[in-house]
């Protein structure tokens, strides 16, 4: 990285930029997680050959894997600077804290960003390794000869605590999107009063989509609509 990058970066500007490229990246995976994951409705065998394909990609699945850690360490780190950076600014904090010109998503995004990570980090735990799953026996049958992802999902979300911790941490995601979507595409210029309205459309929309596609499938095993096929 050149000193002119460098200088740039130690920007608020900078670091926003980096949020919004990273942002871009993270957003892209989450949006195509969820639309694989809503494959467990058009039955197991569908969503157990789109996770052997995944596996079968090797090594582009660990360098797809590499840019989006990088990416996601970049994101939270540039927030985490931006967001010292603006308290660094107030030391001493606001007489009168007035909430103007914004929304409970972007007030949450401070600490909603750490709640995401720890949820992350339990996913990858429940669902990748299986170390949280309720059926560690069980976790890594196959059907087959494939992985039997679709009841690895089912029988995890049917211990209702699970598929709690699953459904509020996807609201804290709507939300995390919601403010970061409008947030990035401001970023990068499309923040002119014509376009505003369609800003706001299109974060409310992506966020939405997430959000109700990551809360469908918990709760339509804890209804019965999606079963284990054992």
């Amino acid at each position: 990285m050149t000193t002119a990058e460098m200088t740039f970066y130690r920007t608020a500007v900078g670091k926003k930029v980096v949020m919004a490229i990273t942002g871009f990246i993270t957003f892209g995976f989450v949006a195509v997680h969820v639309l694989g994951n809503l494959q467990i409705f058009l039955g197991p065998e569908r969503l157990n050959k789109y996770a052997a394909f995944l596996q079968d990609l090797g090594g582009l699945l660990w360098v797809i894997r590499g840019v989006l850690i990088i990416s996601v360490v970049l994101h939270i780190w540039s927030a985490t600077l931006v967001t010292l950076q603006s308290w660094g600014a107030r030391p001493k904090g606001y007489a009168v804290h007035r909430l103007r010109e914004t929304t409970y998503a972007a007030r949450t995004m401070r600490w909603g960003g750490p709640i995401i990570g720890l949820f992350v980090i339990y996913h990858l735990l429940h669902f990748t390794t299986g170390q949280l799953h309720p059926s560690p026996e069980t976790f890594h049958a196959t059907a087959d000869g494939v992985m039997n992802v679709f009841n690895n999902v089912v029988l995890g979300f049917q211990v209702p605590w699970t598929a709690a911790v699953y459904m509020v941490a996807m609201v804290f995601v709507g939300l995390h999107l919601y403010h970061g979507v409008w947030s990035m595409l401001q970023t990068i210029g499309a923040s002119c009063p014509r376009w505003n309205p369609w800003r706001r459309r299109f974060a409310v929309l992506f966020a939405l989509f997430v959000t109700l596609g990551g809360l469908s499938i918990p709760i339509s095993v804890l209804a019965g609509i999606v079963v284990p096929v054992l």
